[in-house]
């Protein structure tokens, strides 16, 4: 940087209006950030007891899959939460808007370098110096200053624009990490189901094969016909398929796990518990619909960024505006090394800056449109967040009300499918009824057992639903 010496009386007339310049600098253009207003219902349109459950406050925050207690299940949540890839992506890029934010925040300081230099240099005889050609060497060591002063608030708002990017990635990573738990809940109970039904189809193996068994006996003593004893063959090849194709489901959603735990799925093994699918589904505090806002991630997410995308706004106008940066250096100038750090080798120079835009081709303009159209891009999917928050909290206390419904009468038909399965059997025994009447009473039968444990799994995985849709712990 050049350096020039100035009187005493010329510095005290220039540092009043730096220091003008810089108390100016407390305004800021473009709008101040309002959150975005949002209509929320003052309660849930489905009715259910789970509505009045109390929040279990001992619980720690975010570890809402314990409310179920299942000791493999919290397991498998917390080696998902430590080793899951898709986890660890999202909280790089969490680090790394923090990081950004950081790099932006340093505008907001003054900028100091140290720029040393030593030179030597000759000047050509041809020059019109006034004096022959010489040899020299330049020595410099100078603490350079520079500072935009944030006149307009340009710098302020790219800070602010930061700082709300950054609190839309760390809720974007608890929004990955709630996924991802979340899944794990999801896909073990779904193979928990599964548990339950390979055991009830197991045993109806068994209970196929002493049929046939049997059929075959009446058919040695000429009792029945060989049509019997087809239709028991037939019956218990198929309930074999059926064992063979759960097993094929089990073995899919176990690999699913392993992969969401971060690990392969060879030597990942998770022995079968047909009770854990028959467990009750716990009691969810839902609170008010205006609360929901708070506690999805998603919503913060994409509310952020519509504080971001309204920071943007004030640096695109802020462009319209001069930029002023005051420069300052001082430190030691010499031609000889020896010298440098002497008194007489000190120097500074102290001043402003101006950077006027005159014509640009309409880029400030464009640049002002474009910030305007982001900032309305983001406030309609904040509200697209906001109605799908509602959505589905709604479609998954629905779903919970109408599995309970069909809870009840399905049990009924399996308690009625069984005694009416019972007596065929009998009367078939006694001769009274061919076997194609007991194939298809134990049929119906298995039927609405198979159904009655398929449904369990899936309240247990509509309560999993429920719980992403409030946002996860409480």
């Amino acid at each position: 940087m050049g350096v020039r010496h100035r009187p005493m009386s010329s510095r005290h007339a220039l540092l009043p209006s730096i220091i003008v310049l810089i108390s100016l600098s407390g305004c800021a253009v473009g709008p101040d950030y309002r959150k975005p207003d949002t209509p929320a219902p003052a309660a849930w349109a489905e009715p259910g007891p789970w509505k009045v459950s109390a929040p279990r406050d001992h619980l720690p925050k975010g570890e809402w899959w314990t409310v179920y207690n299942d000791p493999v299940l919290d397991r498998l949540a917390a080696q998902a939460t430590a080793a899951s890839p898709t986890i660890r992506a999202a909280l790089a890029r969490r680090d790394q808007a923090r990081a950004i934010a950081r790099i932006d925040s340093s505008a907001l300081y003054p900028q100091l370098d140290v720029n040393a230099e030593a030179e030597r240099g000759r000047t050509a005889p041809n020059r019109r110096t006034g004096a022959s050609a010489y040899t020299d060497n330049t020595f410099t060591l100078p603490l350079d200053l520079s500072y935009e002063i944030d006149l307009w608030g340009r710098v302020r708002r790219l800070d602010e624009g930061a700082r709300a990017r950054a609190a839309a990635s760390e809720a974007d990573y608890h929004n990955v990490l709630l996924g991802v738990q979340a899944d794990v809940a999801h896909t073990y109970f779904s193979l928990r189901a599964l548990d339950a039904e390979r055991a009830l189809v197991a045993r109806n193996v068994e209970s196929r094969r002493r049929s046939l068994e049997i059929v075959q006996q009446r058919h040695a003593l000429g009792a029945s016909g060989l049509l019997d004893t087809s239709l028991a063959e037939t019956e218990l090849a198929t309930s074999e398929d059926s064992l063979i194709e759960i097993d094929r489901n089990r073995t899919a959603l176990r690999h699913s796990l392993a992969v969401l735990c971060g690990q392969l799925p060879e030597g990942f093994e998770l022995d079968e518990d047909p009770a854990a699918a028959l467990a009750a589904v716990p009691a969810i505090p839902l609170g008010l619909p205006s609360e929901l806002l708070e506690r999805r991630p998603d919503v913060a997410s994409a509310e952020r960024s519509v504080a971001a995308a309204n920071a943007g706004i004030g640096v695109a106008k802020a462009a319209f505006f001069p930029t002023i940066t005051l420069f300052g250096s001082a430190g030691y100038s010499s031609n000889d090394l020896d010298s440098l750090l002497s008194r007489s080798s000190r120097e500074w120079s102290l001043g402003p800056g101006i950077s006027l835009p005159i014509f640009h081709g309409g880029r400030n303009t464009a640049g002002y449109r474009q910030a305007m159209a982001v900032w309305e891009e983001a406030l309609a999917n904040y509200r697209q967040s906001v109605l799908v928050a509602f959505q589905e909290v709604e479609t998954a206390l629905s779903d919970l009300r109408r599995l309970g419904e069909r809870g009840v009468v399905i049990d009924r038909a399996v308690v009625s499918s069984r005694r009416a399965a019972t007596l065929v059997l009998e009367r078939y025994r006694a001769g009274q009824v061919g076997y194609l009447d007991v194939t298809d009473a134990e049929r119906t039968a298995i039927v609405n057992e198979r159904a009655a444990v398929q449904l369990r799994g899936q309240q247990l995985v509509s309560s999993v639903i429920l719980v992403k849709a409030l946002g996860g712990g409480w």
